[in-house]
């Protein structure tokens, strides 16, 4: 048995490599420890190293008292199965030297032939050793760029802030607040008896979204020509139009009728649902999808004019924007249309906040305003005329229905006139108000205005007799009358019961000493009775007329304004003339406007209209008896505007016509002026047609009819009963020598 040996003993140290035991035959990297020749190992030269306590063997550690263990005491390695053998035992104060024990250790017994055979284990090779560098560069890089963001983030948090905190806040309520208009509610316009003229009510645009009737959506190849098939019968409109616009497929929205009543609409919604229930009730192998799925309607006010054609030039009408265009509707549209208001409410993703504060300022809707027409007798004046025009194959007719008394237009009718529900439709030259801006000659009608200043100034009187020749030279021209006839010896009330154009060329020249004196009179007349001057209505495209100052007047004209060619007017003027002398003489100034009805409730009276006295109340009543002569006495030309039980004074009048597109003279305008009853006026009624075509052309033959249905009409309406008194009977012709 071999000596103990002391782990401190440098001979006694073996290489860490080592520890194993003796390596084994044919095993490579172990090292084998060789005795020198003094019997020690060869790490015994030089200093020894000690090896760490993590890779010295269990069997070179000490107790605690530094005594060997018992293996060690005993000479003996621990056993192999021990990974920990027990603390050596300690070195004797005097160790021998072991000489042998290297070289036994070097012959170590070899392993049997089999565990020479084991392939070698493949060494692992050491890893390389990991060099970190220095961090502190890179933390101060990084502590740098925090510390820059942070600094614009700060500097961008204080501008926001404290410097632009007003801007901002404004433009976080333009994109949270959102402004809606309130449009308001636009006034009626009404005749005289509060019937509805014109008025605001609910209607809807009629739109489709094309891409859901789309084949591969709808599962049907033709549900657009379907869908415009149901469509078109309701909405009135063309079904091939229909069609092309159902059709495109790429579009989303396309509008397929304008302002559609409510009951249209709830048609069309009706419809809808009788489709979808048969869907439904359908078996799910033969589907039948609903074409009009892809129809919808754009709710919004529509401006209606319930009675259509009825006193359309009036009226007017309005433009795609919803402000008037034309007539009333155009002149009085500040009062209808009333004041918009605002709302403003906070959204958020496009729906209202309910629990954030709202802005309303209500709407102020529009004044209603009333009319002096009468509905009735608008009825009657538009229906006449409109016949006597088609019968006539005419341009164009007025009828201008007066209240004497207080100068209110009881009818304004024009032919052709125009829906202002539907303009697209209409006539262009027909949108306006033909009786106010058309400008023509008046013919025979003006010479109430020539022979009321002959009496006026006291130049004759209606039994005064005139001479009239079958031709008068005057000036560089011969002047004649409608007929040809021999001398006439009328006097001057037959000079207007025959509507002589003679009589009344030599009754004006009387007016002055010389023509120049005459001219200037009848001038200053004419002015008094409104010509050349507006009418006071204030109307869109109302014409004053045409009225030279005397100087200005030709040779022709100086003789042919008495019988009123030269000079042109519009039918209101016309009218007004024949009732100043039925209001005894003073002329009123026509009026429109009854008066308003503000959004309070409270009615206001339109303002009194101007008064002007033209002519004395006696010239007045002697011009009515004369103006019965041309509808009363047999040699008279209104016999046709006779009305049985009334006493009627009436003027007929034949003129040339100054063809607008011209500017020559073509065709001719016939009218008819006249009051009821003569005696005591109530009622004046004007009519003319301009261009009569076919059957006559005369004045008392075209208007004189329309005249007296007009008149009967508007007697019977406002309940004016006559008078019953026998007409006086004025000569109109005298015999020579008497």
């Amino acid at each position: 048995m071999s000596e103990p040996r002391d782990p401190r003993d440098p001979e006694n140290r073996r290489d860490p490599r080592a520890r194993r035991g003796p390596a084994r035959p044919g095993t490579p990297g172990r090292h084998v420890p060789r005795p020198s020749q003094g019997g020690a190992s060869s790490r015994s030269e030089g200093r020894p190293q000690r090896p760490s306590a993590a890779k010295r063997p269990a069997d070179a550690r000490r107790d605690p008292k530094g005594a060997p263990s018992a293996n060690r005491s005993s000479g003996q390695r621990p056993p192999a199965a021990s990974k920990r053998p027990a603390p050596a035992p300690k070195r004797p104060a005097a160790a021998p030297k072991r000489p042998a024990a290297a070289s036994k250790r070097a012959a170590a017994p070899k392993r049997p032939a089999a565990a020479q055979k084991r392939p070698p284990r493949p060494r692992t090779p050491a890893p390389a050793p990991l060099r970190l560098g220095n961090p502190r560069p890179r933390l101060r890089l990084v502590a740098v760029a925090l510390t820059l963001v942070m600094l614009v983030f700060a500097v961008r948090l204080f501008q926001v802030q404290a410097v632009n905190a007003d801007a901002y806040a404004a433009k976080a309520n333009v994109n949270r607040y959102v402004p809606v208009t309130l449009a308001a509610e636009r006034g009626a316009i009404t005749d005289r008896d509060g019937v509805d003229l014109a008025t605001t009510v609910d209607a809807y645009d009629i739109t489709a979204d094309p891409s859901l009737l789309a084949p591969d959506k709808i599962k049907i190849d033709d549900a657009p020509q379907k869908a415009a098939a149901l469509l078109a019968p309701i909405l009135g409109e063309d079904q091939k139009e229909l069609a092309e616009k159902l059709s495109k497929s790429g579009s989303r929205y396309v509008l397929l009728s304008r302002r559609q009543s409510p009951q249209v609409w709830k048609q069309i919604k009706d419809l809808r649902s009788a489709l979808d229930a048969k869907a439904q009730a359908a078996p799910k192998s033969d589907p039948r999808p609903n074409v009009l799925l892809g129809i919808f309607a754009d709710e919004h006010s529509k401006r209606v004019y319930p009675n259509k054609e009825l006193a359309s030039g009036v009226l007017g009408f309005m433009n795609s924007e919803g402000k008037g265009a034309g007539g009333l509707e155009a002149s009085l549209d500040k009062k209808l249309a009333g004041k918009n208001g605002k709302l403003v409410y906070a959204q958020s993703g496009g729906r209202r906040v309910p629990t954030a504060d709202t802005q309303e300022h209500p709407a102020v809707p529009g004044t209603d305003v009333e009319l002096t027409l009468d509905r009735d007798i608008q009825w009657a004046a538009q229906e006449a005329i409109t016949k006597q025009v088609e019968k006539s194959k005419a341009d164009r007719g007025y009828v201008v229905v007066q209240d004497t008394k207080t100068g209110e237009i009881l009818a304004l009718a024009n032919a052709p006139a125009f829906d202002p529900n539907d303009i697209t439709r209409s006539d262009a030259d027909a949108l306006g108000n033909a009786a106010l801006s058309d400008a023509f000659e008046p013919g025979s009608t003006s010479k109430l205005m020539s022979l009321a200043a002959v009496l006026e100034e006291g130049a004759a009187t209606p039994s005064t007799h005139v001479t009239v020749p079958n031709r008068l030279h005057r000036g560089d021209r011969l002047f004649a009358d409608d007929i040809d006839h021999p001398t006439w010896h009328l006097t001057l009330n037959g000079v207007l019961a025959k509507s002589s154009n003679i009589g009344t060329i030599l009754s004006v020249e009387q007016l002055g000493k010389t023509q120049r004196e005459a001219n200037q009179v009848l001038y200053s007349y004419l002015r008094k009775f409104g010509i050349g001057q507006p009418t006071g209505l204030g109307f869109p495209g109302e014409t004053p007329g045409i009225l030279a100052k005397p100087q200005d007047w030709s040779t022709s004209q100086q003789y042919t304004i008495p019988f009123g060619q030269g000079l042109s007017l519009n039918a209101v003027q016309a009218a007004s003339v024949y009732s100043t002398i039925a209001n005894g003489g003073e002329r009123i100034a026509p009026t429109l406007v009854r008066g308003t009805k503000g959004p309070d409730g409270r009615y206001v009276a339109a303002p009194k209209p101007d008064r002007t006295r033209v002519v004395s109340p006696k010239t007045a009543k002697t011009l009515a008896r004369m103006l019965e002569s041309v509808v009363d006495d047999q040699e008279g030309t209104g016999t046709a505007a006779k009305i049985p039980g009334y006493r009627v004074g009436g003027k007929t009048g034949t003129s040339n016509r100054v063809d607008p597109k011209t500017g020559r003279y073509h065709g001719y305008t016939a009218s008819f002026a006249g009051f009821a009853p003569a005696d005591k006026p109530r009622i004046t009624v004007y009519c003319a047609v301009q261009n009569p075509t076919s059957g006559s052309y005369f004045g008392g033959q075209v208007c004189g009819p329309i005249y007296k249905q007009v008149m009967q009409f508007a007697l019977k309406s406002l309940q004016v009963p006559p008078t019953g008194a026998e007409a006086p009977r004025l000569p109109v012709s005298f015999k020579p020598g008497e």
